[in-house]
């Protein structure tokens, strides 16, 4: 019953006019907003040791319109499930850095395209997919039915998903391998002993090393991707960005602190479009108490 549930709610909000969409999911988020949740009072945490320069107006004012743009988030999702790969492509109205994306992506190596929780992140593993050969990184739902759904959904645009598993990273290689562009998360903490602490607005961050394991023996190419949504379901503008050449370095630390950089830079384009409710930094390299303790 819960998945029929889910389908039929799907089923209904990817058939309305982005527009519309957007407007329902941007209410649910406003709606969240008002609850003193824990995911709120975190997001103004995370905002106001990101940011300290600005003031707790700015960071109210921010963090309220991230959870607006959250519940846009989620109900978009099932436009984008919905859409072919000629409508992805349509809904970007500009691209900035486009080439790099190219160059990369087109390349005999292989590419790692990573999408940080911001904007619309569906969007770019499906545009990717619709122009690249593509394997991307996900993590299965506890629902077996609504798992079925999420593969076939993705996989429309010619994506394959591989689960956040030994097998999973295996089959990411492969791809490499082969010349293909793969596609991951690359914001999230990661478990213990699969990360290191990296700069991120100028907070250690303990972040994931398996880009840097991924990438650095064959120099694969790295771009940071977002699908920034614009006002009133006009679409979205797509930006891209390649860290520095220390996302090469044999140190996985140094490698980290690129990718972190390169993440903040996206992250700035527009910070009210970030997921702020997240425990970024909820483990401390000096064993200390959590920031959100």
């Amino acid at each position: 019953m819960k998945t029929w549930l889910i389908s039929t709610l799907l089923f209904f909000l990817g058939h309305l006019p982005l527009k519309v969409n957007h407007a329902i999911g941007g209410f649910l988020g406003w709606c969240f907003w008002l609850f003193p949740t824990r995911d709120k009072k975190i997001a103004m945490i995370n905002l106001s040791r990101c940011f300290p320069e600005k003031d707790a107006k700015w960071h109210r004012a921010t963090a309220r319109k991230s959870f607006i743009e959250a519940g846009k988030a989620l109900t978009e999702t099932s436009v984008l499930w919905h859409a072919s790969g000629e409508r992805i492509n349509n809904l970007i109205t500009e691209f900035f850095g486009l080439p790099v994306l190219e160059a990369a992506a087109t390349g005999k190596q292989g590419a790692i395209l990573a999408s940080p929780h911001i904007g619309s992140w569906e969007l770019t593993g499906l545009y990717a997919a619709s122009k690249y050969p593509m394997t991307s990184l996900y993590k299965p739902p506890k629902i077996k039915a609504l798992d079925q759904l999420i593969k076939r959904a993705r996989e429309t645009t010619g994506s394959r998903l591989v689960p956040t598993t030994a097998g999973g990273i295996r089959k990411l290689h492969r791809a490499l391998n082969q010349g293909e562009c793969i596609g991951l998360l690359p914001d999230q903490e990661p478990g213990h002993g699969r990360g290191v602490f990296a700069p991120l607005f100028n907070i250690q961050a303990y972040t994931m090393t398996l880009l840097h394991r991924l990438s650095h023996e064959k120099n694969i190419p790295v771009v940071i991707c977002f699908a920034e949504r614009l006002p009133r379901g006009k679409g979205y503008h797509f930006h891209i960005l390649a860290p520095d050449e220390r996302i090469h370095d044999d140190d996985p630390a140094v490698s980290a602190a690129a990718l972190n950089d390169a993440i903040e830079k996206i992250i700035r384009i527009n910070p009210s479009q970030y997921i702020w409710g997240y425990k970024r930094f909820k483990k401390r390299p000096d064993g200390s108490e959590s920031f959100y303790s």
